[in-house]
């Protein structure tokens, strides 16, 4: 990070640092500032079948026989986002800070925790409302911008995910250049995530799968290549202090039939392996997916295939730091050595007269998950894989978001999703409704 530090006054000294550069045109901090408010609204049942329990919430302090079967959250939340603007001359400063407040509708101590839609206190008992804030200092040159402090980022190794109530936020360093025109490097240095359902900000980063000892920094550096809408590619290097360094290779390419019709393409790739002090264990780990979409008009159509090489799961720090196709809404079908396809279909209603509304489909089945040559002493030994694990999800969903009037932009979702596995996979059976009312509001200073 010192030298991204020493390097950034550099990046308005290059030829690239032209009169039509984004600071060049800065209007100013308040000028250029704007201001959102998002209201949402989520309802999240969860319905455990063939023995499964919730193990969240009081349920955790019980055997697992009294536990519920059954997982209930319903919540309000309301996130205010405040961005400014640069000052003027060749090194722009400004500052970006946000409030969340999540506030308890319906749930209680034994059906609260895996939605993680409402704070949970030490006893096991939902909040009745959480809420946290923060902010980050920005400092801009040419086409170059450096944050520091609490933000959202997204990159395909560490992404602040928002498909709950409330947002995850990192807090670090990240550096964002566009000085050529078809190219974007990043760079980042964190040392802690905040998950979507916490107040605080000390509790470290958010892992997925491991229960290992945590690491105390994560490193980024990425490249984007966007030639033209046809085709893009990008390239990320990332290190989790003592656990894992991993890689990621990704690629989309689109072909227009005609008018109509288009062909596209979608790689996803993951190399993971241990370093240093190997926190979580042996890890030698390589995921990719391959999805193929075929566009007709208000039609598409998808087929996809994904595969875990490696005796650990395919982990990632962050909740939405997973880039591959069959990482749905219940699995993630990243199991050791695991095999999925998938099947989905989407259609765009506005052809038929409801502009706004779209209906997705979708299947996924894995197979030939073994994880009987986990590292034993290794933070992912507690999952409990066996061989010859096999699972399959299908999701629903219709999303609808109002085109025109006072209400504009509010969005109204509802999905339903079953997931159903044998004994050697790790996730639990079950059944999901979610509904979310989204109403935003926004504008300039």
């Amino acid at each position: 990070m010192k030298r991204l530090l020493l390097a950034l006054p550099l990046v308005g000294l290059t030829p690239f640092a032209t009169a039509d550069s984004a600071q060049s045109n800065s209007k100013g901090f308040i000028e250029d500032g704007s201001w959102s408010l998002l209201n949402r609204s989520v309802f999240d049942q969860r319905d455990y079948r063939h023995g499964g329990r919730n193990s969240s919430g009081r349920n955790a302090y019980k055997p697992r026989s009294e536990r519920s079967d059954k997982a209930e959250e319903w919540a309000y939340g309301l996130m205010g986002t405040l961005q400014s603007g640069f000052t003027q001359g060749l090194v722009g400063v400004g500052v970006d800070a946000h409030a969340y407040l999540g506030v308890q509708l319906d749930s209680g101590g034994g059906r609260v925790g895996k939605a993680r839609l409402l704070g949970v206190a030490n006893d096991g008992h939902p909040k009745n409302e959480y809420s946290r804030a923060g902010a980050a200092l920005k400092v801009r040159v040419s086409n170059t911008v450096l944050s520091y402090g609490e933000q959202r980022v997204k990159t395909p190794v560490f992404s602040s995910s928002d498909s709950r109530l409330l947002p995850e936020t990192a807090t670090g360093f990240f550096l964002n250049s566009s000085e050529i025109d078809t190219l974007r490097l990043v760079a980042g240095h964190f040392n802690e995530s905040t998950d979507r359902n916490a107040s605080s900000h000390d509790q470290g980063f958010v892992v997925n799968y491991s229960n290992g000892r945590q690491g105390n920094s994560f490193d980024l550096a990425g490249v984007v290549w966007n030639p033209g809408a046809a085709f893009n590619a990008s390239l990320y290097t990332s290190r989790y202090e003592d656990s894992w360094n991993q890689h990621y290779l990704g690629s989309t390419l689109t072909h227009a039939l005609d008018e109509r019709r288009s062909l596209s393409l979608d790689l996803n790739l993951y190399r993971t392996t241990d370093t240093g002090k190997a926190l979580s264990g042996r890890i030698d780990n390589t995921t990719w997916s391959l999805v193929s979409r075929y566009n007709q008009g208000p039609h598409g159509f998808s087929l996809g295939w994904q595969q875990v090489d490696g005796n650990t799961p395919f982990d990632y720090v962050t909740r939405g730091a997973i880039f591959i196709a069959n990482a749905v809404q219940m699995s993630d079908f990243n199991a050791p050595n695991e095999k999925s396809w998938q099947a989905r279909y989407d259609l765009n209603m506005g052809a038929y007269g409801v502009p706004g509304l779209n209906l997705t489909a979708l299947y996924v089945r894995g197979f030939d998950i073994d994880g009987t040559h986990v590292d034993p002493a290794g933070g992912y030994a507690y999952l409990g894989y066996g061989k010859g694990g096999k699972h399959w999800e299908r999701d629903l969903e219709a999303r609808y978001v109002v085109q025109s009037g006072k209400a504009k932009g509010t969005t109204f979702s509802i999905r339903h999703n079953a997931h159903r596995g044998n004994t050697a996979q790790a996730e639990l059976d079950g059944d999901q409704i979610r509904l979310a009312v989204e109403w935003p509001l926004g504008g300039g200073f």
